[in-house]
């Protein structure tokens, strides 16, 4: 018998993810926190959606786009094995990790911290706030909601609990608004 485990997987409660992020995750990718895609970064020059990437975004393993939320799923060994190699590879690709098997102990070190993220029941939905230090460091936070939280907490169905509760911080915007319906126009070809 297969060993089974927990992993964070992206998950789209509504299409705004596809308005915010650019790239967007597909629903059900392996998801890590992906903070580290911003360690060299100055998060100051970073464009409206990549701030936005910053403060509140996943990073899905395959499309390697953004998701607002997470979802705690069951995965096997084979599972978790293939989403190691796909971030290694990126790590390689993208990122200039000097050999395949450093990439592979760097892609180790994601996996094992979002297994460390996923120590909740399945279908647990986990959301992150990302900022940088006064000393240049990057802190993340992260909130979890499960399914009966959100029904006691909002009194309403789950999905639209998640709604209620997993709305972001005020001072998250830093002054910033998306304006998500000219982002829908835009995404539309200007189309009403």
């Amino acid at each position: 018998m297969t060993e089974r485990l927990k992993l964070l997987r992206t998950i789209r409660l509504d299409p705004s993810d596809g308005f915010v992020f650019d790239p967007a995750a597909n629903a059900g990718e392996w998801a890590v926190p992906g903070g580290f895609m911003f360690a060299d970064r100055d998060v100051s020059a970073l464009t409206a959606r990549e701030r936005q990437a910053f403060r509140a975004g996943f990073l899905g393993l395959t499309s390697f786009g953004w998701s607002t939320l997470a979802v705690v799923v069951e995965a096997t060994q084979e599972e978790r094995a293939a989403a190691l190699e796909a971030l290694a590879v990126h790590l390689c690709d993208v990122h200039g990790a000097p050999a395949i098997d450093i990439a592979r102990e760097a892609a180790a070190g994601e996996i094992a911290y979002a297994e460390t993220l996923a120590d909740h029941p399945v279908q647990t939905l986990v959301a992150l706030h990302r900022t940088m230090t006064a000393d240049g460091n990057i802190s993340e936070q992260f909130r979890t909601l499960s399914k009966a939280t959100a029904r006691d907490d909002a009194k309403m169905p789950c999905s639209a609990g998640a709604f209620a509760i997993v709305e972001g911080d005020e001072d998250a915007g830093g002054g910033e608004e998306l304006d998500l319906s000219a982002l829908a126009q835009t995404a539309r070809g200007g189309k009403v």
